[in-house]
């Protein structure tokens, strides 16, 4: 549109001077020509719009002209910069977000790494710690065992100590009884005791009696 505004104000401008330098008289002739055509003009104008008024064309090219070129003009050296500062500012501000976000992302990935090796870490950590609390429980347990056996064996050869000598004592006891009783036998029937004869004979019986 400015291109083409361009081109017809020169056009504009050439035919106004040709008309301004035709001799006199045909200027006169013209103008009565020209003011006939303008009461005409006016005249349909008046029944129109008077943006199709011809003879104030002129006049509205002109100031078309100036509007353009002050539109231009202002959009040229304040809008068209701000705009280009704003979509400037806009493509910095959306660049810097895509290198956060890629930065965030990066540093995720080296947590869930480090995450990921704790816990393998913390799982082996586990399994040694667990490791060496059974062989420490076993190693416990081994050694209550062999107490206990070394406890029982004790108590089981106390047992047959104090059996055999209760068992002593009780053959003693059964020998002693036996003599008496054999004596006191002998004394009611009204026979002799010969404490020798009567040893000998219990010894006799009472081995008798083991085998």
């Amino acid at each position: 549109m400015i291109s083409l505004l361009q081109q017809t104000a020169p056009v504009v401008v050439e035919e106004t001077i040709e008309i301004i330098t035709v001799e006199p008289d045909v200027i006169g002739v013209a103008g009565d020509v020209a003011h006939h055509g303008a009461d005409v003009t006016h005249e349909v104008a008046s029944t129109g719009l008077p943006q199709l008024d011809v003879s104030t064309f002129p006049n509205q090219i002109f100031w078309l002209v100036i509007t353009l070129g002050v539109i231009y003009w202002i959009l040229s050296r304040i809008a068209l910069p701000r705009i280009a500062a704003v979509l400037s500012d806009r493509q910095g501000a959306i660049t810097g977000d895509l290198m956060a976000a890629e930065e965030f992302k990066r540093k995720a990935q080296e947590a869930e790494a480090a995450y990921d090796k704790a816990l393998a870490d913390a799982r082996a950590e586990a399994q040694k710690i667990v490791a060496a609390n059974r062989a420490e429980i076993q190693a416990e347990l081994d050694a209550a065992i062999a107490h206990a056996d070394a406890e029982i064996a004790a108590r089981a050869s106390e047992s047959e100590r104090r059996i055999g000598e209760i068992r002593a004592s009780a053959a003693a006891d059964a020998e002693t009884v036996a003599r008496d009783v054999t004596a006191d036998l002998l004394r009611a029937f009204g026979g002799a005791a010969d404490q020798s004869a009567i040893d000998a004979a219990v010894d006799r019986r009472l081995k008798g009696a083991v085998q």
